[in-house]
């Protein structure tokens, strides 16, 4: 059998349509997984579906709102009905640039129901699954903002302290039934949604931004959307059974290097 294998192995990837979450899609489906990308946005589902057939990879796409579980609920069922779930991964998330005072109501709570009630949301559909087949991984998408502080990232980084909650509190409960669940928490990683981000909040300094936020991780570089998938292929393989309850920074050295 290959290293890192996932041979029929059921996958649900969240927010798998573009950036980390596509990526994470193709490694698994390479390696042999079932994968199901949850994907809000419709358009960009089906856009994974064609790249990823393209690749020669075959993959299913279905357009829910994390946020929402009785949307995800009905939503789970019908993809475990003819097996299990025996890989979750909560990586569909939104960000934030904000401060505690410059923070609305409005942006506050969609942050909550986006990146940590859709967690829980996931994780609720798809334990009992787990459970009854004794077995299951589950890796949750954190950041370097849920374990240091980042200026202005205000509620971003109140969602992603959660994050890292869950993943302890849910490997704790789970331990009997031999579920696992860890987390991976990224710097700046070079997405499509970054190169959004700043062209909507520096217009004009596209260039200049970018360079300066690469260059907040001591590596010298923001990541790639591939390094971040190897690292959750990893987690999420038989290889990995001994890990359980750990958030795993990949950062370019930002959390123990920045400053020295």
């Amino acid at each position: 059998m290959a290293i890192f294998s996932l041979a029929n192995k059921t996958t649900v990837i969240t927010g798998g349509g573009s950036g980390i979450g596509k990526e994470i899609a193709i490694a698994f489906a390479r390696q042999g997984a079932s994968v199901h990308i949850i994907e809000n946005d419709a358009k960009a589902g089906d856009q994974a579906v064609l790249d990823l057939k393209q690749m020669g990879l075959n993959i299913k796409t279905h357009r829910a709102d994390v946020s929402q579980y009785d949307e995800i609920h009905p939503l789970v069922n019908s993809i475990a009905k003819n097996g299990s779930i025996d890989i979750l991964i909560n990586n569909a998330g939104i960000a934030h640039i904000g401060t505690a005072e410059s923070t609305d109501e409005e942006a506050f709570d969609r942050l909550y129901k986006v990146n940590v009630k859709g967690v829980f949301n996931c994780v609720k559909a798809c334990i009992p699954f787990m459970k009854k087949a004794k077995k299951g991984c589950i890796l949750n998408m954190g950041s370097i903002a849920g374990s240091v502080g980042i200026n202005d990232r205000f509620a971003y980084s109140m969602t992603k302290g959660a994050v890292l909650s869950m993943t302890y509190s849910i490997a704790k409960d789970y331990l009997d039934h031999n579920i696992r669940c860890n987390s991976i928490s990224p710097a700046r990683v070079h997405t499509p949604f970054v190169d959004g981000f700043i062209k909507n909040n520096y217009p004009g300094k596209e260039e200049e931004m970018f360079e300066k936020l690469s260059k907040t991780q001591p590596i010298g570089r923001m990541g790639t959307p591939e390094e971040i998938a190897s690292l959750a292929l990893y987690l999420c393989s038989d290889e990995a059974g001994f890990i359980t309850g750990t958030d795993y920074p990949i950062d370019g050295g930002f959390i123990k290097l920045n400053g020295k």
